[in-house]
Order: C-alpha cells, then structure tokens, then sequence
C-alpha cells in the first residue's frame, strides 16, 4: 500500500479508470465555452514530447457548417466500417457497436470537434520514427480527455475520419506536412455517475521479463 503519495490516490484513481469513450451520454444542446476548451488544453501542454519537440496542434472546430462537414468525412469514411461490422451475439460488443453508430447520426450536433495533429507525416517511416511521432502526441490528447472528466465534459476516441483526412485537412486548411490523429467529439456529459469498465484480470495481460502464455 502506498502511504507518501503526493495526491490523493482516490480521486486520481477515480479519474483514470471512469473516463470513459462517451457516446450516448454527450449533451448536444449544452453550449461548451471556449474557456474551458483552453483550460483543458494548456494541461495537455504538459505531457511529454519526443526531443521535447512540442509539435502538437489542437484544431477545435465550433461552426455548425464546419461540424456538419466533418461529419459528413465521418460517415462517408465509416460506412465501408459499419457494413462489414455485422452485429454479434449481444453483449458488450454489440452495445459498443450501437454507441457508435448513435455518434455516427448526430455527430455534427456535438458542439465542438478537436482534431488532435501533430507535425510531421507517418508515411513510409521505420517504426520506431513513426511511433515517436505518434508517441508525441497521443499522451497530450489523453491528458486532454482526462481534463474533461475532471470538468464534468466527455469525449470518444475516433478515428474513423482519417479515411476522408484529405477532405478533412482541405476543410479546415490543415497543411500537407501535418497528420491528425483522432477526432474528439466534446461536450459535457448527461450525468457523471461513469464507472470502472470491465477487463480481464491484470495478470492475465502482464508479462514479466519475458514473453509467457
């Protein structure tokens, strides 16, 4: 048991393991102001960058025609996705699947989009380039959505959109030697009462020292 913890280990716990991918529960019609978009953000500043790079680039879409445009890339991309997605047995799966087409319908009605990027391009990388890049800057997008739990606000990860990234990018002006990474529907949440998902003991995914089954 950890006794000198500088932070109170319940509440960061609490935070960590109940941000949930928030579909259903997006409030559509509550107004998000830019201030607490910016407060979210400057957190997310802090996360670490490859050779403290700092590349990252946070694209916060707020106009009707442009959410509406991005939705559309959203479901054009998606639709090859949701018609080889068949329905399974029921279960987790199944509701994941129905949660995720619900944001398919209304996703130009969430009030802000944030399209997370960072500069540089993927394309034709060796690995260990390519995970760098990316490794720059998914943790800033996380800390973003971990700021938004703490706020009372909640997002989904997608990245369906990235099969339009052109369209996208032409939309928003995003230059050539910039790459998105995921597209972040925000908006506060219906309720705050999310809880720990279910997962397979944590034993059963850690390897020590070596490979095991």
């Amino acid at each position: 048991m950890t006794t000198d913890a500088p932070f109170d280990l319940g509440t960061a716990d609490r935070l960590l393991s109940t941000t949930r991918s928030v579909r259903k529960r997006l409030d559509l019609d509550r107004p998000v102001s830019r201030e607490v978009i910016l407060d979210c953000l400057r957190l997310a500043q802090q996360a670490p960058t490859g050779s403290n790079s700092q590349g990252w680039r946070f694209v916060v879409v707020t106009d009707p025609e442009l959410r509406a445009g991005l939705a559309q890339c959203y479901r054009d991309a998606s639709a090859e996705y949701f018609g080889s997605a068949r329905p399974g047995a029921g279960g987790q799966t199944d509701r994941v699947r129905d949660s995720a087409l619900y944001l398919r319908e209304v996703l130009d009605r969430v009030p802000v989009h944030v399209i997370p990027c960072i500069r540089g391009r993927a394309d034709g990388l060796p690995n260990a380039q390519a995970a760098g890049l990316y490794g720059s800057i998914l943790p800033a997008a996380w800390s973003f959505m971990l700021a938004l739990r703490a706020r009372g606000l909640g997002s989904a990860w997608t990245t369906l959109h990235l099969g339009r990234e052109k369209e996208a990018a032409d939309l928003l002006g995003i230059p050539d030697d910039v790459t998105q990474v995921a597209l972040l529907p925000v908006a506060y949440t219906i309720g705050t009462d999310f809880k720990p998902a279910a997962r397979p003991p944590v034993e059963e995914i850690v390897h020590f020292d070596r490979w095991s089954e």
